[in-house]
This record gives C-alpha cells, structure tokens and sequence, in this order.
C-alpha cells in the first residue's frame, strides 16, 4: 500500500470513529487493531445520543466489543484512560459526568481516585456531593483543593500585577521590568544615536518606570448566585475572594445566596471551605441578597458591589433595582458579572442587564485576570 492510500485509510478511520458506526456504508473502511476498541468505547458513551435521537441500537458486535451489557462505567472509564491521548480522556470523562450523569463513577472511592482532577470533575461533584457516601465525600473535599490550588497558582500572579502600583511617570527605576519600560522615555534619550546609514536608533540607555504602592483602603463586597448555571462562577469568585482578601488594605465581603443568603466572609483564608459551603439550587432571589449587601457598606465611596449573576431574577425585579439605584445614589461603584470564569461564555438575562446598566451598574462577561485589571482600575 502507498503512503497516499496509507493516509488516505487513516483519515477515513478517524472520520469513522468520529460519526460512529451509522457511518459504515458510506465510508466503506473497517476497524481493526487498536482503532476497534477505540470505537466500542465511544460507542458505549455516546449510544445514549443516539437513544435521544430514536435510533434503535442494534448490530452485530465486532472483535474487542464493549458490549453495554457486560461492562459497568468504572470499567470503561479504566479501558478509555489505556486507549485515548490523555486530552482526549479528559473530554471523554467530561462528557460522561455532565453530557451523561454517568455518576455512577463518583460512587466508588477507587475509581473516583483515578479520575482527573480538573474543572469539570469539580462541578459534577459539586451537584453530587449531597447525595455521596462518606467515603466519596472526603475525596470530593480533595480533588476540590487539588483544583482550587491550580487555579491559585496561575491566578494569583496575575492578581497581584494588577494591584502591585500604577507606574510612576516621574520617577526612574533601576528595576529592569519589561512591564517598567519607558519606551517614550528610552527614544527621546537615546536620538542622539540615531545611525542614519541603517535608519534606526542604537539605544545603549534604556529607561524604566519606578512603581508607586498603591494605597487601597478600599471594601469589595462579591455578592454571588449559586444556582447550578453559576457553579463556574462560583468556583472562580471563592478562588478571587481569597486572594483579594490577601491585599494590603482590602476588606472583602463574600456572601452567596439563591433565595436564602449566605455570609461566607469569615472563611476567605480557605477557598476550598466557601466552596464546601455552597449550596447550589434552588431559587434565585437577588433583591433580597443586595439588600443584605447593601447593610454591609460603610464608607460607599471606597466600596466596589460586585454581582456575580445571570440576572435571572426569581422575585418581581423592583426590589433589585430599588436597591442598585440607592447604592448608585450613595455612590456605591456597582458591577455587574454575568460570567466570572476561564470560559467567559454566559448566558444571562440581557434584558435584566441593561436595566441595570441604566440605573449606574457596570455590566461585563471576563476572565479572573481581566476582572482583577477592571477593579485595579477602579481603585485608582
């Protein structure tokens, strides 16, 4: 066989494991080897697309079948890890906890112990835990930490960049910063050496800025929905509450609500215990937590509101919005999230949101770090 039918065989495979065993009598290839038992454990997970769908399952099974009948989820979650790239994997385990409520693999500490510890496993196990044996609980407790911590670890830095100082245009730095260059600075010094045979400047000083520390005796209240919709926001906002907490003169207030509240304040020190606390479900009743919120303000004018919602009020809206045009008036600076997490992509009451915006909110859809560049920016 040449190269060309080689490849030409090895995309029609991959087309073939990718549209499923419908496909057969269109792309005309056959599974063997490796690519049979690849196909079995995808068809395992996705047949249930096909039942939604009202395609009846039936057909001989091939060499290497993972027959549905004969296999328990564990066991396919073990064969899927040997056969699939490990980014692979991790969709397929995605897929099977939130696509497919295959929670089943959460009932086992064993096989709970071989999954991933990322995002998506964290929120299913967060719509699970209530349900949990005590066993499966401790483990939730530690793939929460192991998660939080990794989100810590690539938040933080960039957190604290964007609370370290605004530059200082007056001052020099002998700190050789990239984020410190004066590059207007370094063209005005160094004009003298512009070589007109190459047409460019030879720079042999180059000037920095000196960073200023930034004085913040400022308060941010996170007022957060819980509802399952939110959960990545959730998980970002408890993650956020700790680190700002950690900044020399910040007082954060983190409450959480759905139509009870929540007071989670005294717990910022441990993201992973607010987000043990949360309890999600239920109604969504957000007049009421910015009236919670609202008592909570001392000095308005050093006090940032933020809420973290879809804006899907569960209430009549009057008392939200009562309660957004007094802490305006008081000269509270109100934001509003509809997303706070890595992904960005909400889902919200866009009607709601420009009510809001009316009526003095800051509206806007980020990321952790662009979030914390927002509210630098704020405290200026």
């Amino acid at each position: 066989m040449s190269k060309l039918k080689a490849a030409e065989k090895r995309n029609l495979q991959r087309w073939r494991l990718s549209l499923g065993r419908y496909s057969d009598s269109q792309l005309g290839v056959g599974l063997g080897g490796g690519a049979a038992g690849m196909d079995a454990a995808l068809e395992y997970l996705y047949r249930q697309e096909y039942q939604r769908r009202g395609l009846r399952q039936s057909g001989p099974k091939g060499p290497g079948s993972l027959d549905p009948s004969q296999l328990t989820a564990p066991d396919w979650l073990g064969k899927a890890r040997k056969l699939f790239p490990q980014s692979v994997y991790e969709t397929l385990q995605g897929h099977a906890l939130e696509r497919y409520g295959m929670k089943e693999l959460l009932n086992d500490p064993k096989t709970l112990a071989s999954l991933e510890p990322n995002r998506d496993l964290l929120k299913a196990l967060m719509t699970f835990r209530d349900k949990a044996s005590p066993a499966v609980a401790e483990m939730v407790r530690q793939i929460a930490r192991q998660v939080i911590e990794d989100i810590l670890r690539r938040l933080k830095p960039r957190v604290t960049t964007a609370f370290s100082g605004q530059r200082n245009r007056f001052r020099r730095s002998s700190l050789k910063s990239l984020a410190n260059f004066d590059w207007r600075g370094t063209l005005r010094e160094n004009l003298k050496n512009f070589d007109a045979e190459r047409n460019r400047i030879i720079a042999d000083r180059l000037r920095f800025y000196s960073r200023q520390t930034r004085q913040l005796p400022w308060t941010v209240i996170l007022c957060v929905d819980q509802s399952g919709s939110m959960l990545n926001s959730v998980i970002h906002s408890a993650v956020m509450a700790a680190i700002l907490s950690g900044l020399p003169g910040v007082t954060v207030k983190l409450v959480v609500f759905d139509t009870s509240i929540v007071d989670l304040s005294d717990r910022l020190d441990d993201p992973v215990e607010v987000l043990l606390s949360v309890q999600l479900g239920g109604g969504t009743y957000i007049g009421r937590a910015m009236n919670y919120c609202e008592g909570l303000v001392d000095n308005p004018s050093r006090t940032v509101f933020v809420l973290v919602s879809d804006f899907c009020e569960g209430a009549p809206p009057r008392e939200m919005l009562a309660a957004t045009a007094r802490l305006n008036e008081a000269r509270v600076k109100l934001i509003g999230l509809a997303a706070l997490d890595d992904d960005a992509a909400p889902d919200y009451d866009r009607a709601m949101a420009e009510r809001l915006s009316e009526l003095g909110m800051e509206i806007g859809v980020m990321t952790p770090d662009r979030f914390a560049e927002w509210l630098a920016g704020i405290m200026q």
